[in-house]
């Protein structure tokens, strides 16, 4: 696993080291719901292409030259179709420029909404929580579905031969335990493998220098850095139980419940540590459901305030501003409050929480103040800031108090942020195979490389 996330860096020294050590295959996750839904919703990737082929060109020369699969999955942030077929083109540009014969695999999750509300309709899908229902409304609402696949397409695409597997949206575990688990490795030894070194160099003591290798055998693993300042530790290794993970010991995947519970982490020398004593409880087959729509539009402003009085009664007076401003747009432009929104947020205060701040602390020095519209239309947000300019920008902290001039980094003040996206599922299909809501293709270079 040479890195958490394609387009994130890749150094060729360090999977040079991986392959000198032995390694089978390279594996990578290319995807995250980490920076929010408006990827999924956009089939748009997070990384810019130029990171990602930088990364990919790295990848797939380590790959031609050692002959070892590589796999890569989420592909595109999102892995939805239209950003898997971005990343496939991206790897057949590559093969054209350095003249790679390849076998290329790529499997498709993302689902139709009718699909999915005929499976949902027959008790087939499960909201998890905090979300409720099923009803076929909810699926309409996304512009894409995905379904995250478990190890096994990858095992079949391994099986006929692709030297390279481009995953859409997958478990950042499964695109490491495929290669492991065809190989006869034990369950819980691949599926623990893969979790801890799903985010390359996280489990280590330098997350930043290279990526790690694991060796998985049929009861136990092994992980090593592959930057040679990094180590790996019990604790470091142990602890990436924790990431993203609500239960330390127990973590659900496609097909079962990989338990740690007994888990024994030893230090095998300074560098190496060996986990032994995990379990694979299995269960009936599901794939989680991700789902994302547009909804409004939003148009922001910035402020920056030092008056002293404010930042002294910042939530009294945010609370008045809100309401002043409400006010305001809904006499001029003659609008509900139902039909828009907007929202105030005092970044060096509790922007971030939106927590209650301790009252016995002192006052902060400044506060950056965030204008937020939200509205059916990217018209209709930004006229919304342009009427509340002025009173946002000059609002004094009583009314008695001479007007002020708060400080603002942009002309002009708003700023079209354009549409507002959202989770539209969080859920859960059960189905009958591995493969049943997965599409696969197989793409040769061979031809286009030898014309």
């Amino acid at each position: 696993m040479p890195t958490g996330s394609l387009g994130a860096g890749i150094r060729s020294e360090h999977l040079e080291a991986g392959i000198a050590a032995g390694a089978h295959g390279i594996a990578c996750d290319a995807g995250s719901t980490d920076s929010g839904p408006a990827y999924l919703s956009s089939g748009r990737c997070k990384y810019s292409k130029g990171a990602i082929k930088a990364d990919l060109r790295v990848l797939m020369l380590a790959q031609a030259k050692a002959h070892i699969p590589l796999l890569i999955g989420s592909c595109g942030t999102s892995g939805c179709d239209m950003a898997l077929d971005w990343t496939r083109d991206i790897v057949i540009e590559l093969a054209h420029e350095h003249g790679l014969a390849l076998k290329i695999a790529v499997l498709y999750s993302e689902q139709r909404a009718d699909l999915m509300a005929t499976l949902a309709s027959g008790g087939n899908v499960t909201p998890l929580a905090p979300l409720q229902g099923t009803g076929a409304d909810l699926f309409e609402q996304c512009d894409h579905i995905v379904a995250l696949m478990g190890p096994e397409p990858y095992m079949k695409a391994l099986e006929a031969g692709a030297d390279i597997v481009l995953g859409g949206r997958t478990t950042d575990t499964a695109v490491i335990a495929a290669l492991p688990l065809l190989r006869g490795a034990g369950k819980a030894a691949s599926w623990h493998a893969g979790k801890i070194s799903e985010c390359g160099g996280l489990c280590t003591t330098h997350s930043r220098e290279g990526g790690v290798l694991v060796r998985v055998g049929k009861e136990a693993f092994e992980v090593e850095p592959l930057g040679s300042v990094s180590r790996c530790t019990p604790f470091t290794v142990s602890a990436h139980m924790l990431y993203e993970n609500s239960d330390p010991f127990l973590l659900t995947e496609p097909g079962g419940v990989l338990d740690v519970t007994q888990a024994l982490y030893e230090a095998v020398d300074e560098r190496i540590v060996r986990v032994t004593g995990s379990q694979f409880h299995e269960r009936p087959y599901t794939m989680k459901l991700e789902g994302a729509g547009r909804g409004g539009f939003q148009t922001i402003m910035l402020v920056g305030i030092q008056d002293r009085a404010v930042c002294t009664e910042v939530e009294a007076f945010i609370e008045r501003m809100h309401k002043a401003l409400c006010e305001r747009v809904v006499t001029a432009l003659e609008l509900q409050l139902s039909d828009f929104d907007i929202s105030l947020r005092p970044y060096g205060w509790n922007a971030v929480t939106g927590l209650p701040v301790d009252d016995g602390g002192p006052p902060p020095r400044e506060i950056g103040l965030m204008f937020v519209a939200t509205a059916q239309t990217q018209e209709l947000a930004t006229q919304i800031a342009k009427t509340c300019n002025p009173w946002f920008f000059h609002m004094p902290i009583r009314p008695e108090v001479e007007l002020p001039s708060y400080g603002f980094p942009f002309s002009p003040s708003e700023t079209e942020r354009g549409p507002v996206y959202d989770f539209k599922l969080n859920h859960v299909v059960h189905v009958g195979d591995a493969l049943e809501l997965v599409r696969m293709e197989y793409v040769s270079t061979k031809e286009a490389c030898h014309a």
